[in-house]
């Protein structure tokens, strides 16, 4: 049982994954062959039924017309007299009757056979079969090839086709039944016109079924092609939503950490601001706050010299402080770089950084003109390569700094590399302000950021394609 189960089961899943024309075919080729077959059985089995009927009625016509004046009053006749037997045998055996009919009986109504060409069968009674017991009741009955009754064992062994016809033999002046006439008549053209209309019959159905059911399968194909087609496209459009799904996701992901970090990496920012002006400008402040209490300037002892370098230590120290304070300031707010070509950007940096550090850069910019890029890029670039640079001076001494800018179309690359001694890249903590922070600023905007560095020197590069974003 759980073989023949599993066995199903598997017909079935094969069934499942062929295509819908492959399942019409064979499924409609099945339901067509069967149809094709009951149609056609039936159509031949009608055509036979009436070629034989129209035949027998034919024949039975001309036999009774023949030898019924022949019969004597059958209703008072039990037997037939030697006259009218040979009668009978001169009229079955010569002309057209001798060469149509093989044999020829004479049945009474308790099945005793009256008269036969057989001789041997006269007066033999034989249980009355269902076409003798038909023949009674008025109807002409015929049968083509169906020699199976016990009298017809002679009829049997001449192995020809025959018509059996049994026909009532009706009196005249009152049309009953006195008895029946059971005739054999070679049916060799009525076989060859038989087999001509079963051909016949057989190809005009096979042709129609054949048409109808190419025309269906013209359509299902088609359709199935079509659904086949648009399966396809539905997969693969579900597939890249499937993707776009995945990398929306992991974009959002992305972009929240990104908030996370931000939001930390402005954190540490002000408290490094804060730290910038406690131990710079506030204790210099400070300072000078206390030398105006000291007792040089609030004594009345004090002479006007020592007031004098008093107040020029309290001014040094106020000047240093504001002089951090710019500092301070000019790293935090940027330039009007919103109106700037990408190259004018690059040299104020540069710039910038040299004035500010005192330390030469070499500065090279690719000859092809590059493409638009929106304000935000532009503030990417600017603070790559002012946090790029600071990081070359402050570790590397700013030995050998160069900036090098290059563009393919709209994609932009700018390397900044140094001659210092280098450091580990993998010990950088992930909490930092500076690498932590270009990383995260280049890849907010969908770019990529590289670091290398060796005993030789350190190398840092952005990759930005302006093609993914609007201009702001």
């Amino acid at each position: 049982m759980d073989i023949t189960v599993r066995r199903l089961n598997q017909l079935r899943d094969r069934w499942n994954t062929q295509s819908l024309a492959v399942q019409f075919l064979l499924a409609g080729g099945i339901v067509s062959l069967a149809a094709m077959a009951i149609v056609g059985f039936l159509v031949t089995s009608q055509i036979e039924d009436g070629v034989t009927r129209n035949s027998a009625a034919t024949t039975a016509l001309y036999v009774d017309s023949v030898i019924a004046p022949i019969l004597p009053d059958m209703r008072k006749s039990e037997v037939l007299g030697d006259t009218v037997s040979r009668a009978l045998d001169e009229t079955l055996s010569q002309g057209a009757l001798g060469e149509r009919l093989l044999s020829f009986k004479l049945w009474r109504r308790d099945g005793t056979i009256l008269y036969a060409k057989d001789k041997g069968l006269v007066g033999k009674r034989f249980e009355p079969s269902d076409e003798l017991e038909a023949a009674w009741t008025g109807q002409v009955v015929a049968e083509f090839n169906k020699l199976d009754d016990l009298e017809s064992a002679g009829e049997r062994a001449r192995g020809q086709p025959l018509l059996e016809i049994y026909n009532p033999v009706l009196q005249p002046w009152s049309g009953e039944v006195v008895a029946v006439s059971e005739f054999y008549e070679i049916a060799g053209d009525l076989e060859r016109s038989l087999n001509a209309a079963r051909l016949k019959s057989w190809l005009a159905v096979a042709s129609v079924v054949v048409a109808f059911f190419g025309l269906l399968s013209l359509i299902v194909f088609r359709g199935s092609r079509m659904i086949d087609a648009q399966r396809r496209s539905l997969k693969e459009r579900v597939g890249e939503l499937s993707e776009l799904l995945t990398l929306n996701r992991q974009l959002r992901l992305r972009v929240q950490r990104a908030s996370q970090r931000t939001a930390a990496l402005n954190e540490r920012l002000l408290r490094k601001i804060g730290a910038d002006l406690h131990d710079g400008p506030a204790q210099l402040v400070a300072l000078a706050a206390l030398r105006l209490d000291s007792e040089i300037l609030t004594g009345a002892t004090a002479t006007d010299e020592a007031r004098a370098r008093e107040l020029a230590a309290v001014r040094a120290s106020l000047d240093d402080a504001m002089r951090e304070i710019r500092g301070i300031c000019s790293g935090l707010v940027l330039p009007h770089i919103e109106a700037l070509e990408l190259s004018a950007v690059l040299r104020l940096a540069v710039a910038e950084h040299e004035q500010r550090t005192g330390s030469a850069v070499d500065l090279s910019l690719s000859s092809e003109a590059p493409g638009a890029f929106s304000p935000s890029e532009k503030i990417c670039v600017y603070r790559f390569v002012q946090e790029a640079l600071n990081n070359a001076f402050r570790h590397a001494g700013g030995v050998g700094q160069t900036v090098v800018q290059c563009t393919n179309g709209r994609r932009l690359v700018v390397e900044v590399t140094d001659k210092g001694g280098g450091f580990d890249p993998a010990g950088v903590r992930p909490d930092g302000l500076g690498l932590a922070g270009l990383r995260e600023r280049i890849e907010s905007l969908g770019g990529r950021f590289d670091v290398e560095s060796s005993a030789s020197g350190t190398r840092v590069a952005m990759h930005l394609n302006s093609e993914e974003f609007e201009p702001a």
